[in-house]
């Protein structure tokens, strides 16, 4: 069997569909799973064992682009996919395997894709809570009951690819480093402050440990003001490496603190320990899928929003989760 992914635009939610490609290798004994994916995206699924292949996907948010969408369509009908599944829920993301003629196009219902999605599962969202759920339940057949437990996403990296990666930058590294990843792409109101940052850059440097910040370039300037505020403390890497130099790197580290974000699905695919900082979002829905993740959220009544910005102007949800909280939940995770 010869199938293709419709990857998400997101890098944590195709960390979380990890599952789904391992699954559809145990049904299908053999496979060849293709991917077709955002080039922000490829990194973490050019690390994960199951996918052989990923094409370039080059439509940016909302744009339709029905030549593009044709040409693309027309590659993908001359490599002769038996099945194709359509993670994400829009109109657009079905329309180039329908175009390619995939036979089997295997999807949630989304915005009126009847035709184009002609495999189809209606999404319970009482019985599948969890993304990473939804996502698996694609490899069984409609209304059929999803096998449990699921099991944890994971993506790869080795010794030689992290050696690799620090002789690329330029560093050294330390005998003992904390990750910390002060960004999330939905918006301020899954930010953790600066200067709580600060704090705990400071109380963990006291216990020997070196802090490395990772995200885009969009996090330079949150990490470069935490950075003053921890003066010498701190190695800046946000927007100074790729995707692929970025994970290498977290799975070096012994201690990852983060936002809800991508990177926080990224350290947990590399299994390794975590403090997980919540604010407006909710682990219901998406948490670090690792036996190794501690959550941190002070469950206020008017949290979780879900709003970009707080509807209310004080974000207490992060501003009053202090430095001493947070330290202690390290302290746990590194102890054991």
């Amino acid at each position: 069997m010869k199938a293709l992914i419709v990857a998400p635009s997101w890098i944590g939610d195709t960390i979380m569909a990890q599952p789904l490609f391992a699954r559809l290798h145990a049904k299908h004994p053999g496979l060849q799973l293709d991917a077709i994916a955002p080039r922000w995206v490829a990194p973490v699924l050019l690390r994960m064992a199951e996918i052989s292949e990923v094409i370039d996907s080059p439509f940016g948010h909302g744009q339709l682009s029905l030549k593009p969408r044709w040409k693309l369509a027309r590659l993908l009908a001359a490599r002769n996919y038996d099945a194709v599944y359509v993670l994400p829920n829009s109109l657009k993301s079905a329309l180039v395997p329908w175009l390619a003629g995939i036979p089997q196009r295997i999807g949630f219902t989304g915005e009126s894709r009847y035709g184009l999605i002609n495999i189809r599962h209606n999404l319970d969202k009482i019985a599948l809570p969890l993304m990473v759920e939804r996502f698996a339940q694609l490899a069984e057949a409609p209304g059929a009951p999803l096998p449990k437990p699921i099991a944890h996403p994971k993506i790869r990296s080795t010794a030689n690819t992290q050696q690799t990666t620090l002789a690329e930058l330029g560093l050294n590294r330390p005998q003992r480093i904390v990750a910390f990843c002060p960004g999330a792409e939905y918006g301020p109101a899954k930010r953790w402050p600066a200067a709580h940052f600060a704090a705990l850059a400071n109380k963990l440097a006291a216990q020997g440990f070196t802090v490395w910040f990772f995200g885009s370039p969009k996090d330079h300037a949150v990490a470069e003001e935490i950075s003053q505020l921890a003066p010498g403390l701190c190695r800046n890497l946000c927007g100074a490496t790729s995707l692929a130099q970025a994970v290498d790197l977290l799975a070096m580290s012994e201690l990852v603190v983060c936002n809800d974000s991508g990177l926080m699905h990224v350290a947990a695919a590399l299994d390794r320990p975590i403090v997980a900082l919540y604010g407006s979002s909710s682990p219901g829905f998406t948490p670090p899928l690792s036996e190794q993740a501690d959550i941190v959220s002070l469950n206020l009544d008017c949290s979780p929003c879900f709003k970009r910005d707080c509807p209310l102007g004080h974000l207490d949800c992060l501003n009053k989760l202090s430095p001493e909280l947070v330290f202690a939940a390290c302290q746990k995770r590194i102890a054991g």
